[in-house]
């Protein structure tokens, strides 16, 4: 009698379904086929002592083990349970009345205890849309799982737990609950990394403009010398951010589970990734990559949902800074193959820091022992096309002596704290939200929603005329000044754009100049 299991497998973040076939019959020997890597062939030997430490034995006679589809390969461990189970049921050493019910994945170690597997949340998914009683999983993964909606999902241990299940046993306590994923996640310790803003000295008018950009999901790059506070300010932007909504938790936990970065122990993640890639980042390690139907996100993935921040973007490689250029205009990121093709999430802030020259000291008196050709050398590595995509350009100095004793002696007059900040900024994200319909920025707006929530009176258009004459801009930079002038009336509490919003828009974009580094 050939049993058949359901499980499944991740392309990209969504799970496809892949079904295990195991036959007993006359013969001698293990066959593994259905385009298995080596972690699933290897497999084998896992699953047959972990079955000898259960009690169960392995059957005097050939068994073949599918994985079908057999045209799609198969990586990883989870399907250790699957194989487990279909020779235990294909052997007639127990009936599994439930087999077909659930939808189940499982790495076996060899006691026979589970470990976790990556995926969960996008199998759950898949097992309630194929109309599944629920889903078996190792328990930390079944919490990442049960909170993706109400569907049940049992979390075992060890083998022994998932017979019960499939025998029709009452296991109601193998049932992961929302309560007992509230109950871990209420044990989990966050480690306050991130700048409180009333930590950094100064740099009101950067502050200024990087709530704006927090409140508007707007992308930013800060040029300034060394030790002016850059990445301090990047840090501290990540404190600001408002929590995740449920939808923006499930999307950013499938990409960390399809990733194997997520250790599941807590459910969903609810902190906005912050992303540091260094400069020297690769291709692959920047966009995603991998071979075949193996392609794993990278950095523009991991950091959807949150922060990106690239220090010292000017010396990135060139190939890889202008590939950036489509995840932060389009927010997705699709990962070509010669046999597959991947898309996945990239909605991220961009935030960017650079020197402005050479030396770094550029604006800073006369420090700087640059020529001209060598500093519009520097910044023009910054090309065009990606200067356009990001809505706020802010110049970074260097903080005199006096303010700097100053602070370090605690005489830091009306610095904000972040949660101050915050609270802000979550309250315009809550107009956005409001005004959208769902979550979503106003640096998202596509043509028709400029056109419809961003009005322009006859006095603005004026204004807004002269700036794009003066500076030469871009059409993309004119909708981007208007989106930017969108947030900034929303966190003057104003409902329609007035002039001042788009001249303080507009003083965002010193790199638009035709001379850049004329600086006042």
């Amino acid at each position: 009698m050939i049993i058949r299991i359901s499980c499944a497998k991740c392309v990209g973040i969504e799970a496809v379904p892949v079904t295990v076939e195991v036959d007993v019959t006359l013969g001698i020997g293990i066959h593994l086929v259905g385009l298995a890597d080596i972690a699933v062939k290897e497999s084998l030997l896992r699953t047959v002592t972990a079955l000898n430490s259960v009690g169960y034995r392995i059957p005097g006679k050939k068994i073949v083990i599918n994985l079908a589809p057999a045209d799609m390969h198969k990586q990883g461990s989870g399907y250790d349970l699957p194989i487990a189970l279909g020779i235990i049921a294909a052997s007639g050493q127990m009936e599994l009345p439930l087999l077909d019910e659930f939808l189940m994945m499982g790495e076996l170690s060899l006691d026979g205890s589970l470990r976790p597997v990556n995926g969960a949340l996008s199998m759950a998914e898949l097992a309630e849309a194929s109309g599944k009683k629920g889903c078996i999983f190792p328990y930390d993964s079944a919490l990442e799982a049960t909170a993706f909606r109400n569907f049940p999902i049992y979390g075992a241990r060890s083998l022994p737990d998932v017979l019960r299940i499939l025998r029709g046993d009452l296991a109601d306590d193998l049932l992961v609950t929302r309560e007992m994923l509230m109950e871990r996640e209420g044990k989990r310790i966050f480690r306050n990394d991130y700048t409180d803003f009333s930590q950094i000295i100064g740099q009101e008018s950067v502050k200024r403009g990087l709530e704006i950009a927090a409140a508007g999901g707007h992308n930013v790059i800060m040029i300034g010398a060394p030790g002016a506070g850059k990445t301090s300010l990047a840090k501290a932007m990540a404190g600001i951010l408002p929590p995740m909504s449920t939808e923006e938790a499930i999307l950013v936990s499938k990409v960390y589970s399809a990733a194997g970065k997520n250790s599941a122990k807590f459910g969903l993640m609810r902190r906005r990734p912050f992303r540091a890639p260094h400069y020297s980042a690769s291709m692959a390690a920047m966009i995603g990559g991998g071979n075949g139907e193996n392609i794993v996100p990278g950095e523009v993935s991991l950091a959807s949902g949150g922060v990106l921040f690239m220090d010292e973007f000017a010396q990135m490689p060139k190939n890889v800074m202008e590939a950036l250029r489509g995840p932060i205009e389009d927010r997705k990121v699709v990962i070509s193959r010669l046999h597959s093709k991947i898309e996945y999430p990239a909605s991220f802030m961009f935030v960017a820091a650079s020197n402005p020259c050479p030396c770094g000291y550029f604006g800073e008196k006369d420090r700087c022992s640059c020529t001209p050709t060598q500093r519009l050398s520097y910044l023009g590595r910054l090309s065009g096309p990606l200067m356009d995509r990001i809505d706020i350009q802010l110049w970074v100095h260097t903080l005199e002596a006096e303010k700097l004793i100053a602070g370090h002696r605690g005489h830091q007059k009306g610095a904000e704290s972040s949660a101050e900040i915050a609270a802000r900024v979550l309250r315009v994200r809550e107009i956005q939200a409001e005004r959208f319909g769902r979550q979503k920025t106003n640096a998202e707006m596509d043509a028709s929603e400029l056109h419809r929530f961003c009005p322009l009176s006859p006095e603005c258009e004026n204004v807004l005329e002269m700036v794009i004459e003066k500076m030469g801009l871009s059409a993309r930079a004119f909708s981007r000044i208007i989106k930017l002038s969108r947030t900034i009336a929303d966190l003057e509490n104003s409902e329609n754009i007035e002039t001042a919003h788009i001249l303080e828009a507009a003083s965002f974009r010193f790199l638009d100049r035709r001379d850049p580094l004329a600086i006042q």
